[in-house]
């Protein structure tokens, strides 16, 4: 079977779960998690160019577009997690930011063309992989000292994210909440304001504005708030049917509990504030046990199946 359009979830993942085990000082975790993700990304990438030269996926699927964003993700946590390496981090900026231009217009080409109803009626948490991406080209671009460029697509990725999660919620009321409207990948929806709350630490390190502080705040307070209600709505799911069986969407929730850490790591630099630290520790050991446990179960799924399995609805 050839790999999903969203094959790279593990990676961003992976290498999420790397930094923030390094912002708490276990070394020898995070460069195992490390090693892993730069294996990962070179061997994915020939898969995904092999196999989908047999049989393509469906190009003219806003769906299958938006869900590619993981790979520009893919390379900017990757980017961020090696950005002491500046060689790495401009080789991985260069891929993150020529596959966003290439990808992003593409997109909107294809989103253009659909009415309201029907975006609403097929949207769901991993379009916020848009944002996602948006944001960790931003971080790139932070790292790099390129302020323009973070600025730019940091304001670019907030603005992503509030129209796609327009569309989610409107979905989600229009099916009264239903607990199918939330997938695994609804988590999502907390990872795409992480991710930019990390951003802006990252631009505040280059302009440290007090603007900067504020929108870093605002996020990081929003994405504190979407962790009870995701928790609800996971929670009901439980009792679904085939809930407890491995699906690669469960990379879709990983990521975005290492980057609530990571993030909130930033926050304790931003504040000063030390319940910072802690509750970002606590949220990396939830992430790594889920990394764990998902890394695992695709293992033994994919020994049982000999199949690869991504962020499938």
């Amino acid at each position: 079977m050839r790999p999903p359009p969203d094959v790279f979830a593990a990676v961003m993942a992976t290498g999420i779960v790397s930094i923030s085990a390094a912002d708490h000082g276990y070394r020898w975790i995070s460069l195992a998690l490390a090693v892993i993700a730069a294996c990962a990304l070179p061997v994915l990438v020939v898969a995904c160019a092999l196999s989908w030269r047999r049989s393509p996926p469906d190009f003219r699927d806003p769906d299958v577009l938006l869900r590619m964003f993981t790979y520009v993700a893919a390379c900017a946590v990757l980017g961020a997690r090696l950005a002491e390496y500046r060689i790495a981090l401009w080789i991985l900026a260069a891929l993150a930011l020529q596959f966003w231009l290439t990808l992003t217009p593409v997109v909107i080409r294809r989103m253009w063309r659909i009415r309201w109803i029907g975006l609403r009626d097929c949207s769901h948490g991993a379009w916020e992989l848009a944002s996602v991406a948006t944001s960790g080209v931003a971080i790139l671009a932070a790292d790099l000292h390129w302020l323009f460029g973070a600025l730019v697509f940091w304001a670019l990725a907030l603005v992503v994210y509030a129209v796609m999660t327009a569309l989610i919620l409107w979905r989600a009321f229009h099916e009264r909440l239903d607990p199918g409207g939330f997938e695994p990948d609804g988590w999502i929806l907390m990872g795409g304001l992480a991710i930019a709350t990390l951003a802006g630490d990252r631009i505040h390190r280059v302009w440290p504005a007090d603007a900067v502080v504020a929108i870093t705040v605002v996020t990081w307070v929003l994405a504190t708030l979407w962790i009870p209600v995701l928790v609800y709505f996971a929670i009901r799911r439980l009792n679904l049917p085939g809930a407890w069986g491995f699906r690669g969407v469960w990379w879709a929730m990983v990521f975005p509990l290492g980057m609530y850490s990571a993030a909130t790591f930033a926050m304790s630099r931003e504040t000063g504030v030390a319940a910072f630290v802690t509750t970002s520790l606590v949220f990396f050991w939830v992430a790594f046990a889920a990394w764990l446990i998902v890394t695992v179960s695709g293992l033994l799924y994919l020994r049982s199946h000999h199949r690869v399995s991504g962020i499938d609805r």
